[in-house]
C-alpha cells in the first residue's frame, strides 16, 4: 500500500534534511510500516492520496487493541504526521491526514502491563516444592508465553500440545480455533508438569486430556486462576492491579515493544478485525514460532 519510492524519498529527507541519527531514521520508516501493515491486514490497497483521517483515527485504534502502550502510539503517530508532512512539502498531497490526529488517552482503560522483572519475580515467588506450586509456575509461563485468554488456558487440551513443532492448539471466543507457538522454557515446564505431577491425581472422568486440573483431577476453574495470579501479586507486594488479562496484555505489549510485526501479534492473540467484516490473517506458522524466539523476553 504505502509507495516504496515515497519512502526512500523520505528516508533521504530524515536523514540530508533533518539531519536524524540512523536509530531515529529506523525509527521513523518502522513507524510508516506499521501502517503498511494494518492495510495488509485490512485487505485494502488504498493509494496514499486516499487515506484520510479517519482511517488513521482506525488505525491508533487497531493499534490500541493489539496492547499498544499510549506512549508507543503516540511515537507513532508522531512518525506518521512527519511521514504525510514530507509528502505535503513535495506536493505529493494536497493535505495531511495526520495533522490532528492524536493518541488516544488511553491510561484509565488498558490494565497494568508488567515489566519483565516483575514478570520474573511473580514466577521466582511460586513453591515449586509444592504439587500446586508447579501447575502455578507452568499457568504464569504459558498465560505470559502464550497470551492465552484465561478461558483458552482452562481449555486447554494435552492432545493440544504439539512438543515436536513447539505449538499449541486452543479454542478461543467463538469457538475459533487457532495455533499459537510456545516458547521453550513454558514447554518444557508443560511435560514436567503433566508428567510429574498431575500424573499422581486421580482425575475425574471426562477430564483426562485437560491439561489444568486442581487437586480433586477437576478441571481447573476461571476463577481459581485470578485468585493464583492475585495471591502471586500480594506475595511479591505488587503494586498494581493484576488478573490473567494482565499476562496476556504484557505478552503483546512485550512482544510489540521489541519489535515484533503486528499482524504476527495479532495472528497469536487471536484477535478479529476492528471492522463489522471479520479479518482473520493466517500466517506461517515458522515465522510465528521466529516472532516468538526473536521478541518474547521468555524465549
Amino acid at each position: 500500500m504505502i509507495n516504496n519510492s515515497y519512502v526512500k524519498q523520505f528516508k533521504t529527507y530524515l536523514q540530508l534534511e533533518r539531519a536524524l541519527s540512523p536509530n531515529s531514521v529506523e525509527a521513523y520508516l518502522n513507524d510508516v510500516e506499521k501502517l503498511n501493515q494494518y492495510y495488509e491486514v485490512m485487505n485494502r490497497n488504498l493509494k496514499i492520496t486516499d487515506i484520510s483521517f479517519e482511517d488513521l483515527t482506525k488505525f491508533v485504534t487497531w493499534l490500541n487493541e493489539l496492547g499498544m502502550l499510549p506512549a508507543t502510539q503516540g511515537r507513532v503517530i508522531s512518525g506518521l504526521k512527519a511521514y504525510f508532512n514530507f509528502l505535503l512539502i513535495e506536493k505529493l498531497i494536497e493535505t495531511s491526514p495526520a495533522e490532528l490526529l492524536e493518541a488516544p488517552k488511553l491510561s484509565r482503560t488498558l490494565p497494568d502491563v508488567l515489566h519483565i522483572h516483575e514478570v520474573n519475580a511473580l514466577i521466582e515467588a511460586i513453591d515449586v516444592s509444592k504439587p500446586e506450586g508447579m501447575r502455578n509456575k507452568v499457568i504464569i509461563e504459558v498465560l505470559y508465553g502464550c497470551g492465552l485468554r484465561v478461558s483458552e488456558l482452562t481449555d486447554l487440551l494435552i492432545s493440544n500440545i504439539n512438543y515436536d513443532a513447539e505449538f499449541i492448539m486452543v479454542v478461543g471466543k467463538g469457538n475459533k480455533e487457532r495455533i499459537v507457538p510456545i516458547g521453550g522454557i513454558a514447554l518444557k515446564l508443560i511435560r514436567l508438569y503433566i508428567s510429574e505431577v498431575r500424573v499422581h491425581l486421580k482425575i475425574k472422568k471426562g477430564d483426562e486430556d485437560i491439561v489444568f486440573l486442581n487437586r480433586y483431577g477437576a478441571q481447573l476453574s476461571r476463577i481459581s486462576v485470578f485468585k493464583i495470579v492475585k495471591a502471586l501479586a500480594e506475595s511479591i507486594g505488587l503494586q498494581k492491579s493484576i488478573s490473567p488479562h494482565t499476562l496476556r496484555h504484557s505478552f503483546a505489549t512485550h512482544l510489540i515493544e521489541g519489535g515484533a510485526d503486528l499482524r504476527a501479534v495479532q495472528e497469536m492473540l487471536g484477535h478479529s478485525s476492528i471492522t463489522t467484516t471479520e479479518i482473520y490473517t493466517h500466517l506461517d506458522r515458522a515465522y510465528l514460532q521466529g516472532v516468538i524466539t526473536q521478541f518474547h523476553p521468555r524465549s
